[in-house]
């Protein structure tokens, strides 16, 4: 245990989806105390490292930052560090910091940092900027610029942020075949947020297996702890939403191209850049930067690399040694990955024999863990709840959305 854990200093977990049961499982076994702010999603609420879960409201964000300061105050939670789960709450943090940090210590960079990979627009001009590949991308003004797209087929269209919950802003993309489809989405797009915030991109070709991601813990843009991943299995195989399996390699090219975009951003706390390698000219295009957990991040423990717990010790002035996550670790979320797996076995791309020698260790799990069982025990029961009341509340914005992609996680990266 940690000076800071000793003294009572503990950790507020924003979100309790699968992302949120990985940083209480890797903060409570060090012993560190670790409430739960709960959204629609349950799975961190039943962790036995979990020691008091409290409703997250879904509100403004100056609501939402009344809350935190009136909840730190209430029960003298001075110093304890503010986790975020999603896009949406790093940004909120960051872009509060002021505010927050007279009662809390806050895990997320900057914001003139973090705002960089907040807003895919600026993502992909810095990439530019750094001579760092990215799939063609262009911002259309009207239907006009759309039907004048330059790129190659399929495309897709994408929100450069997602600030608001709808049909498109809840999808990681909307594909498109061909320029006709292309423009219609468009149109269906700009009904539903600002058309300012539209991209069109090509589509990389390819599927997990060519998406690469460099994952760290950094200071002042220098890399403390590391590793670099790849997306084997997704869901969907051809363009995914969420990883299901996920294994460590060593990759000199993702860690060098990365490595320039920290160093760039001087960037503080976790990250995840993903990459994809386009098998037309065997290049690295940007995909994304998460500035924040990401669906797979419990792989780190396995590999030797404990984010959750690093971050922490980072922000509590805890001196960390430099860290490499080894190669040929998994992570696997059975829940999404078996039916992965079996169509890939249905379609003749995979047998029983490699899914199942594919398990072998070692190997993490995104929910089964023997020191705290509950989790996977209530995961399916869970899920099937979550995906009914998202119908029944909004059907419009989930009426796409499958149950394994809804369950306790939405569709993280």
């Amino acid at each position: 245990m940690t000076r800071a854990a000793r003294d009572g200093q503990g950790a507020v977990v924003l979100g309790s989806d699968y992302k949120a049961l990985g940083i209480v499982r890797s903060l409570g076994r060090h012993g560190i105390p670790v409430w739960v702010l709960r959204d629609e999603h349950s799975l961190a609420n039943w962790s036995r490292y979990t020691r008091r879960s409290v409703a997250w409201p879904s509100a403004s964000e100056a609501d939402r930052v009344a809350f935190l300061l009136d909840l730190g105050r209430n029960h003298a939670l001075d110093d304890w560090a503010l986790f975020p789960t999603d896009d949406e709450t790093a940004a909120l943090l960051a872009r509060n910091r002021d505010e927050l940090s007279e009662r809390y210590l806050l895990t997320v960079a900057e914001w003139q940092a973090l705002r960089w990979a907040y807003d895919k627009r600026l993502t992909y001009r810095l990439a530019s900027e750094l001579g760092i590949d990215h799939p063609l991308t262009r911002f259309p003004h009207d239907s006009d610029d759309v039907r004048c797209f330059d790129g190659r087929y399929p495309a897709i269209l994408k929100p450069a942020i997602r600030a608001d919950a709808n049909r498109f802003t809840t999808s990681k993309a909307w594909p498109a075949g061909d320029n006709a489809s292309l423009v219609a989405r468009y149109e269906a797009a700009c009904a539903l947020v600002d058309p300012r915030l539209i991209m069109i991109q090509e589509q990389i070709p390819g599927d997990g297996d060519a998406q690469l991601s460099y994952a760290a813990l950094c200071s002042d843009g220098t890399p403390i702890a590391s590793l670099v991943a790849r997306r084997t299995r997704q869901w969907p195989m051809d363009f995914g939403r969420a990883s299901t399996y996920v294994e460590t390699i060593e990759a000199p090219d993702v860690e060098r191209n990365a490595t320039r975009l920290l160093d760039a951003l001087r960037f503080d706390g976790i990250v995840e850049i993903e990459f994809k390698r386009d098998a037309r000219d065997g290049r690295l295009k940007l995909l994304d930067i998460n500035a924040r957990v990401w669906g797979w991040h419990s792989l780190g423990r396995r590999a030797g690399v404990d984010f959750p717990y690093l971050l922490w010790q980072l922000v509590n002035g805890e001196r960390i040694v430099a860290l490499r996550g080894r190669p040929g670790v998994r992570w696997v979320r059975a829940l999404t990955d078996i039916p992965v797996s079996l169509g890939e076995v249905l379609r003749g791309r995979m047998s029983i024999a490699k899914y199942l020698a594919s398990l072998r260790g070692p190997i993490e799990f995104a929910i089964l863990a023997a020191d705290d069982p509950l989790p996977a025990i209530v995961e399916v029961p869970s899920a099937m709840y979550l995906a009914c009341s998202r119908r029944v509340r909004d059907p419009e914005v989930h009426r796409a959305r499958p149950l394994a992609a809804s369950s306790s996680g939405g569709a993280p990266r």
